[in-house]
């Protein structure tokens, strides 16, 4: 299939996580129509095997392709890192995907102590070991998975009491080692931003892909000619296969919809 600027991106997540990485691409694009698929129902994906992972990559990305989308942005980093080689070889689109971002935080901590917070499928995978290798080989990193962090958020408690205490839990290790970065290895926990100032040290630096993925999102457009040529309002279309609402929370100016996917 030919793609025509004038098509969709398409965006797909585990569910609501990968809304702070559309809301980067779209103040970047915003004339550019976006598609976004939240596989709520099968959420988190950090559990799952890897043959799981790659077959609900598989069923996200073909419902996104018969969508039209001309570029397919993984916006999950269990996602990227257990699927994106399979996807690339097996559909005729550009993939982007996401992962955590090691390499500034290892090549700027002065502690060399760098903290990454990212579900059990990113933190056991094999491109994650690789890049943590390639980058951190001086420098002490702390990985903590954060079991309950994706629940809370898909749920929409982020300003419950419990889940501050979980997060503050969950980031004792990485205090007791002095990071100084602290890498955010999924796309759900920008939204656990607010709640990261309040339990961290005030020198700690919190890193989060979505900037990057969305100058590169820009930049592979601008490649393959693929920019959206018109200045005009963009069509957004956000699709969920649970709760319609919660994810109307997280993007309330745009129209949600359930689809049984």
């Amino acid at each position: 299939m030919t793609q025509v600027s004038s098509q969709p991106i398409g965006i797909f997540d585990s569910g609501i996580g990968g809304t702070s990485i559309f809301k980067e691409i779209h103040q970047l694009l915003p004339h550019e129509d976006i598609i976004y698929l939240a596989d709520s129902k099968n959420a988190p994906y950090g559990y799952k095997s890897k043959e799981e992972i790659i077959a609900l990559s598989k069923k996200n990305t073909e419902l996104l392709l018969a969508q039209g989308c001309k570029i397919i942005v993984v916006a999950c980093n269990t996602a990227t890192v257990n699927a994106i080689d399979v996807l690339r070889s097996t559909y005729n689109v550009t993939f982007i995907g996401i992962e955590p971002a090691i390499k500034p935080a290892a090549l700027n901590s002065k502690n060399k102590a760098v903290g990454i917070l990212a579900t059990k499928g990113t933190l056991s995978s094999e491109l994650f070991h690789k890049t943590s290798e390639l980058f951190a080989k001086n420098i002490e990193v702390i990985e903590v998975i954060g079991a309950g962090l994706v629940e809370a958020i898909e749920q929409g408690n982020i300003d419950q009491p419990s889940t501050k205490q979980l997060l503050a839990h969950l980031l004792q290790p990485m205090l007791h080692r002095n990071i100084d970065y602290l890498v955010l290895g999924c796309s759900h926990y920008p939204y656990l931003i607010p709640l990261l100032h309040e339990l961290l040290p005030k020198d700690v630096v919190i890193i989060d892909s979505g900037e990057a993925v969305a100058r590169q999102t820009k930049n592979v457009l601008q490649r393959l000619s693929l920019l959206e040529k018109e200045q005009k309002k963009a069509s957004i279309c956000f699709y969920t296969n649970r709760s319609e609402e919660i994810l109307k929370n997280f993007v309330p100016e745009f129209p949600v919809k359930y689809l049984n996917f």
